[in-house]
């Protein structure tokens, strides 16, 4: 058995599936998967680009445990055995989605409350079960989330959990812009709606969680490994941070 590599931080996602996966990689385009960039279509608004810059970087996902540092006493391989044991506790489910501002980006949000409460659901279980593995926050992490303006709620699951947006503070989304004025976000909204057509109408299945890698500080996110809730493994380009299943 080898002994895998460590990346310098790791994040539990639930990563997109079907055509809402083939749409957020055409319109953040780049695969998450293997990182590859990929070409936009010719008649793309050449905004797009810096409308995209940090969702690009993270990859296609929704966030379930934010990025973390393993701890000094842990090892990707101890992470890579919770997480499938996890996985294969949960269930498939059906989630509609809708494209929304939230905060002052777009994303695809919750489109109902039935899909809310089960996304709701597993996000909780992952962010506490999975703990043990995380480094805690550091003085400049703590002072970048800081320097948000955070209610007194978000501050206190910031010092907790290492993120203010967890628990009664979580909104599922899968990021596509970056943080965007009036009327980037007009515009951005509008191609996104129409560059949806009927994808915008199917929910979208869920029956795996992914743990996606930043090799090192600064390097965009890859993913490192699929489990699905039936016990499958699927591999992304950077299973080599994960160990041997």
């Amino acid at each position: 058995m080898n002994t895998p590599l460590s990346a310098y931080r790791y994040a539990v996602y639930l990563a997109p599936t079907g055509a809402w996966r083939d749409l957020g990689r055409r319109w953040l385009g780049r695969c998450e998967e293997t990182g590859t960039v990929l070409s936009r279509m010719v008649e793309a608004d050449p905004r797009i680009d810096s409308w995209t810059r940090t969702p690009r970087r993270y990859g296609l996902h929704a966030t379930l445990k934010p990025p973390f540092r393993l701890r000094d006493d842990q090892t990707p391989g101890a992470l890579n055995r919770a997480v499938g044991a996890l996985a294969r506790r949960q269930a498939p489910f059906g989630l509609p989605l809708q494209l929304q501002a939230l905060r002052g980006f777009l994303a695809w949000c919750c489109a109902d409350l039935r899909g809310r409460c089960r996304v709701n659901a597993l996000a909780q279980t992952v962010v506490a079960e999975l703990d043990d593995f995380r480094a805690p926050a550091d003085a400049n992490e703590l002072a970048r989330r800081n320097s948000l303006r955070l209610s007194p709620q978000q501050r206190k699951m910031l010092e907790r959990w290492g993120y203010p947006y967890v628990f009664d503070m979580f909104t599922f989304h899968i990021t596509l812009t970056d943080l965007l004025d009036d009327r980037s976000m007009h515009a951005a909204q509008t191609q996104l709606a129409a560059l949806g057509g009927s994808t915008l109408q199917i929910p979208m299945h869920v029956n795996a969680i992914s743990v996606y890698v930043e090799p090192e500080p600064g390097a965009d996110f890859i993913v490192a490994r699929h489990y699905g809730f039936d016990g499958s493994i699927r591999d992304g380009s950077g299973a080599r941070f994960m160990g041997d299943v």
